[in-house]
C-alpha cells in the first residue's frame, strides 16, 4: 500500500534528506586519488550520527557498512573497504540517512582525477537522466512517465539502462511501494500507479555505458555490469505536490 505523507512527515523527511545532502557533499570533497572507500564510510558514519541520524543502510538485511560505494563497472551495493581510489576511475556513493523516525536516500556518481570524455559524459547524462525523469513527476501522471522519460533520454545515447535495480518509494520504510523503474514495459507493469501529492519516491537512474545487464559479485552484495564497462547513479528523494516535486536530498543554496 502507497502511504501518502502528511505535511508533518514531509518536513520531518526533508530534516533527514538535509543530512543525505550533506553526506554527500562531506564525501564529494574527501574523494581523492588515494583514499580507501573504508575511510570514506567511516568518515561518514561519523557525520550521520554527529547530526543526531543513523545510517539507514547499515544492518539493513545484514549489509555491514553505513554506505556504499560502488568503483567503475560497480553498479550499486559496493561494500566499502581496502579499495583505493586512483585517476580515472568514477565512484558511486549511496547514503541511506533515518532521522526522526524517516529516510532519505540520495546517490552520487563522482569522477576521480582525469576520466575518459566517454565515461564524463556516462555520468552527466546520467544525471541529466534523473532531470528529465523529474520533469514527468507531477500530479495526474503515473510512474509510467518516470520511467520512460528516464529511459528514451538514456537508450537515445546508446546507453544501457539497468533492469534488475529500480527506484522506490520511501518514508518510515527504507523501501515502500511504490516500486520506480528506470524503463517500462506495459506487458510487465500494465499502466502504472497514478502519481498523487504525498507521495515520496527515490527516483534513481542506474545507467551502463554498455549492456544494461548486471550480475551479483560473490559478496553477495555488489552489484556489477556483465561486460565490465562503466556505469553511473544518481538519486534524490523527492516528494510530490500540487506545485510540482520537490526535491529532499538536494536543496538551493543560500
Amino acid at each position: 500500500m502507497i502511504i501518502i505523507k502528511s505535511a508533518a512527515d514531509i518536513e520531518r523527511m526533508d530534516a533527514a534528506g538535509r543530512v543525505v545532502e550533506e553526506t554527500l557533499t562531506l564525501l564529494e570533497n574527501a574523494v581523492c586519488p588515494g583514499i580507501c572507500t573504508g575511510d570514506l564510510d567511516a568518515m561518514a558514519a561519523a557525520f550521520i550520527k554527529s547530526r543526531g541520524g543513523e545510517a539507514s543502510f547499515l544492518g539493513y538485511d545484514g549489509y555491514p557498512k553505513s554506505i556504499c560505494t560502488s568503483v567503475n563497472s560497480q553498479v550499486v551495493h559496493g561494500i566499502p573497504g581496502r579499495y583505493r581510489l586512483k585517476d580515472g576511475d568514477i565512484l558511486s556513493i549511496d547514503v541511506g540517512v533515518k532521522l526522526n523516525g524517516f529516510h532519505g536516500d540520495a546517490a552520487r556518481t563522482i569522477l576521480i582525477g582525469d576520466v575518459p570524455e566517454e565515461i564524463r559524459q556516462l555520468v552527466e547524462k546520467t544525471k541529466d537522466c534523473f532531470f528529465e525523469g523529474l520533469k514527468a513527476a507531477v500530479i495526474g501522471n503515473r510512474i509510467a512517465d518516470i520511467s520512460r522519460a528516464i529511459q528514451y533520454y538514456a537508450e537515445s545515447f546508446g546507453y544501457g539502462v539497468v533492469r534488475a535495480l529500480i527506484g522506490h518509494g520511501i518514508g518510515r520504510n527504507m523501501h515502500e511501494p511504490p516500486d520506480v523503474p528506470n524503463y517500462w514495459d506495459d506487458r510487465v507493469f500494465g499502466h502504472g500507479v497514478r502519481l498523487q501529492a504525498g507521495m515520496t519516491l527515490a527516483i534513481e537512474p542506474m545507467i551502463n555505458l554498455g549492456t544494461p545487464d548486471v550480475k551479483r559479485l560473490s559478496d553477495g552484495w555488489t552489484m556489477e555490469t556483465v561486460d565490465g564497462r562503466p556505469s553511473a547513479h544518481y538519486e534524490n528523494t523527492v516528494v510530490l505536490t500540487d506545485k510540482g516535486p520537490r526535491l529532499l536530498t538536494l536543496h538551493e543554496k543560500d
